[in-house]
């Protein structure tokens, strides 16, 4: 999710309270930040680690050269008694795209969406504020499920810049579907059986992700359950059109977006 929408954030962020909303639009400037270092084509892969690595200091304390949201960032972890952990993991997530073009399992995409979208997540809910620890579950959950989504949607958009494949080497074996037909976009029968399994995949996600939140953080985690109600929308509507994700970017309307921010807010605050 370092990626996420910016369009898609700033709604999302709309429901929280203006303290909580100032303070999560930082981590996410963050997030986008770490992002922008990891995947900027002008810069060779060691200025690139370099970044990161400066990063990795500047979270903790003042380094020389530093960005201006560095101090903005410690600040945020003293006030929210944030560890870096979670921070670090995600920069070892971006850092897995400076390496990797392709992952040959399940388990290794897994640990990759874990570090850019479960991460993220796990440091966003003590920025909404929870009481139940079931929280983290949901976190880490939605976070693989939000990072599937966007991961199929730019399958085609992902190998065109760089020929990255982020669906596993063992499911692609599976189906019958090469890089080979990626290269000529191929949206052959195998590749429909694919996309197939790896929506069911990430439906499993965020039906898990819903079973985990706890009835007491629901109110809280109201932009959390935008953004799940916002691309598992997205996710549906691609699975509806047969997943011509090849040739076309998959979206929804502000009309659409603001429909699901609105029903959902009204979910989150008084049931059902």
């Amino acid at each position: 999710m370092t990626r996420a929408s910016k369009s898609n954030l700033a709604l999302a962020f709309i429901a929280l309270p203006r303290e909580r909303r100032d303070d999560i639009t930082v981590f996410y400037a963050w997030c986008r930040v770490i992002d922008d270092i990891a995947d900027d084509p002008g810069q060779p892969v060691a200025a690139r680690r370099a970044g990161l690595d400066l990063w990795k200091q500047a979270l903790e304390h003042p380094v020389a050269d530093e960005s201006a949201l560095a101090a903005p960032v410690r600040a945020l972890r003293a006030k929210y008694r944030l560890g870096t952990e979670h921070f670090r993991e995600i920069i070892a997530g971006v850092e897995m795209d400076l390496a990797a073009v392709s992952y040959a399992t399940w388990d290794d995409l897994r640990l990759y969406c874990y570090r850019v979208a479960s991460a993220v997540g796990l440091v966003s809910i003590e920025i909404f504020g929870y009481h139940d620890p079931g929280c983290k579950t949901y976190a880490v959950e939605l976070g693989l499920a939000l990072q599937l989504t966007n991961i199929l949607r730019d399958v085609g958009q992902d190998f065109a810049n760089g020929g990255r494949i982020y669906l596993p080497a063992e499911d692609l074996a599976r189906f019958g579907y090469t890089a080979a037909d990626l290269a000529a976009g191929r949206r052959s029968d195998a590749f429909l059986a694919l996309m197939r399994f790896e929506t069911e995949r990430a439906l499993g996600f965020y039906r898990s992700a819903a079973a985990a939140l706890p009835p007491a953080d629901r109110r809280s985690m109201v932009a959390a359950e935008i953004m799940r109600a916002i691309y598992g929308r997205l996710l549906g509507r691609m699975q509806r059109d047969g997943f011509h994700v090849l040739t076309r970017r998959y979206s929804l309307s502000r009309l659409e977006k603001i429909a699901l921010i609105l029903t959902t807010t009204l979910r989150c605050r008084f049931g059902g």
